[in-house]
């Protein structure tokens, strides 16, 4: 049986929809909820050069959004243009939509607002002695905009959100919800816009007023007050600029992760986006020392030429095209990386930048400590790794003690004040086989010694495996890999970095691969498996880490049993071998799963336990 109801709408003829419903559907691409106009009408504000904005609510947006600004403007003459689709002054040709360098261009906002609710916009250039008022509404374009009243700058008031449109009102949430998600919006942009004074008001009551920040430190009180202050204590200041591109933000320690993504600001050209090449630089940047299950948090800003990034690629602008994909992937990986790398416990390491915690590195003059010995340090670092353990059967080079740390003086040159403390200190106790307990110029320090020791022996593993070489071994019955024509024209493209990981692959069909050598570490992996997903990360993001990441984690795995297990009992000079090695070794602030390997009490937090002066 023949549907009629689609017959008929087979049958109908093609026609062109009218104005105010072409509208309404670009509503629904760029205005979800009343955030969504929020964001639109503070990205036109900050456009237009304002340094100071105010947005008043009511009723979380749903009943009233206020925007004013000190921008430039609108001339009179333009008023009505401003409230037609693809109208703007933003762009004028394709070599503009190319290189766009603000964050609205579209000229759809302002229209498909005034599609589904009640707007006014009011406006004065700074020339005029008066500003203009339009209704966003047909009478009133019709009339065209009446003197008004009105200090240099813009308010756009938007009344009544989806008014017209009762379906989408019925997916809006409650009063509450839609207000914090304003307030998201709000701090997003404060964090991108520094010279911006922004003050927010909800239901005629001030809710928060964020004051324009001309220096770092300023912004990291701005920070601070958005992200918290916990944040700002505990991340590192990162900054560097490559090949036209420049990075630069907090970046938050592996000991503060989060259980969820929302700590996460990233910025291209100071537009906020969540981009999946992004994420992925991220998440293997903190692979090696995030807890299983925990999300980082960071505040990041990436600049770089407007024409190298495609900020058209989504109806809201969330995401962004990079054209060269897999130098801004290798950029941010390799930046944070490095970054996260120099969390040496007792000193955190960016690349330009040191931030010292609780203490002063002192590595370069390093006192003797009464009744160490250079010789007992090195027999007993040396001590950890028994004949069987892994790290000992590397090299001597590989499980070197860290005695070279502690420089011996004469009993004369002793000195224990504490600017000559070393970072950790030194060993006072051992508590149940577990903890080392260490006095430094900050107070006492725990140490977790199995979880410090699987980082300095897991660090040395890699650096050993890397140093080396990969080992490979032919397969004795080489294994045929199935894939598509695009996956085997990309393995013939990169067969020299499979080699570089160890795998020797050749191409004996349109789709088919072999593989004829694997690495010896990943003697019992599935070989298989790891090319099509070697493929798959080349596809996706321009390399592929797998190899890497394999090995490291069965390098972890040798880590883990090849440290000193808790229970064992320790001399003082084996515990201060640890302290030192732990000093000069990358990321040893965490195990290899992402759990801290020591923690500072200071003497302040040491006399609150004990109420002393109070």
């Amino acid at each position: 049986m023949v549907d009629n109801t689609l017959s008929a709408e087979i049958g109908m003829r093609i026609q062109k929809l009218p104005s105010q419903l072409i509208n309404q559907i670009a509503a629904g691409e760029v205005i979800e909820r009343p955030a969504s106009v929020v964001k639109e009408l503070l990205e036109n504000s900050l456009d237009a050069g304002a340094t100071d904005i105010e947005v008043e609510l009511e009723q979380g947006g749903i009943k009233l959004i206020r925007v004013r600004d000190n921008g430039c403007g609108i001339e009179r003459d333009d008023m009505v243009n401003a409230l037609e689709r693809h109208a703007t002054s933003k762009i004028q040709n394709l070599e503009d939509l190319e290189r766009v360098g603000t964050l609205g261009f579209r000229g759809e906002a302002l229209p498909s607002i005034a599609s589904v609710s009640q707007l006014r916009l009011i406006s004065r250039p700074e020339n005029s002695d008066h500003g203009w008022v339009l209704p966003g509404t047909p009478e009133g374009i019709a009339s065209g905009p009446q003197p008004a009243s009105h200090p240099p700058g813009t308010t756009i008031e938007v009344c009544d959100l989806f008014f017209n449109v009762p379906a989408r009102r019925k997916f809006l949430r409650t009063e509450k919800t839609e207000f914090q998600h304003i307030d998201n919006i709000v701090k997003r942009i404060a964090l991108s816009w520094p010279g911006v004074e922004i003050r927010l008001r909800h239901n005629q009551r001030p809710v928060d007023h964020i004051k324009s920040a001309a220096d770092r430190e300023q912004m990291e009180r701005r920070v601070a007050s958005i992200c918290g202050s916990g944040f700002i204590e505990q991340c590192l200041y990162v900054e560097n600029s490559v090949s036209g591109l420049k990075l630069s933000g907090w970046l938050g320690l592996p000991t503060f992760s989060r259980s969820q993504t929302d700590m996460q600001f990233f910025f291209v050209n100071r537009r906020m986006v969540r981009d999946k090449l992004v994420g992925h630089a991220v998440r293997q940047a903190y692979q090696d020392v995030l807890y299983h299950g925990r999300q980082p948090a960071f505040v990041l800003f990436l600049d770089m030429d407007p024409a190298m990034v495609d900020v058209n690629a989504h109806p809201a602008k969330h995401e962004v095209r990079f054209r060269e994909s897999r130098l801004v992937h290798d950029f941010l990986f390799k930046t944070l990386q490095q970054a996260l790398a120099g969390t040496q416990a007792g000193k955190t390491v960016t690349p330009i930048h040191r931030m010292e915690k609780a203490f002063s590195s002192t590595a370069d003059r390093q006192p003797f400590q009464p009744g160490l010995n250079m010789r007992e340090v090195a027999a007993a670092y040396t001590a950890f790794y028994s004949p069987g353990d892994a790290g000992h059967s590397l090299s001597e080079q590989s499980v070197s003690p860290a005695s070279s740390a502690v420089r011996e003086k004469p009993e004369s040159a002793q000195d224990t004040t504490s600017d000559c403390f070393p970072p950790l200190g030194y060993a006072l106790a051992q508590l149940h086989g577990i903890y080392i307990l260490a006095q430094n110029a900050g107070g006492l320090v725990l140490v977790d010694m199995h979880a410090a020791h699987e980082r300095i022996t897991y660090e040395k593993l890699k650096a050993a495996y890397v140093g080396h070489s990969v080992q490979t071994q032919p397969l004795l019955v080489p294994e045929t890999v199935l894939v598509s024509t695009l996956e085997a024209d990309l393995a013939e493209t990169h067969i020299s970095r499979f080699k570089d990981y160890g795998i020797e692959l050749e191409r004996i069909g349109p789709e088919q691969l072999r593989i004829l050598q694997t690495p010896l570490l990943l003697s019992h992996a599935d070989a298989v498996q790891l090319v099509r997903d070697m493929l798959a990360d080349l596809a996706s993001w321009g390399d592929s880490r797998r190899m890497s990441d394999a090995a490291d984690a069965i390098l972890a795995t040798m880590a883990c049993h090849a440290s000193i297990r808790a229970g064992r009992l320790l001399t003082l000079a084996e515990m201060n071998a640890l302290l030192r090695e732990m000093e000069q070794t990358e990321r040893s602030g965490q195990c290899n799963h992402g759990r801290p390997t020591w923690v500072q009490l200071s003497i302040q937090q040491l006399d609150k336990l004990f109420m002393r002066g109070q």
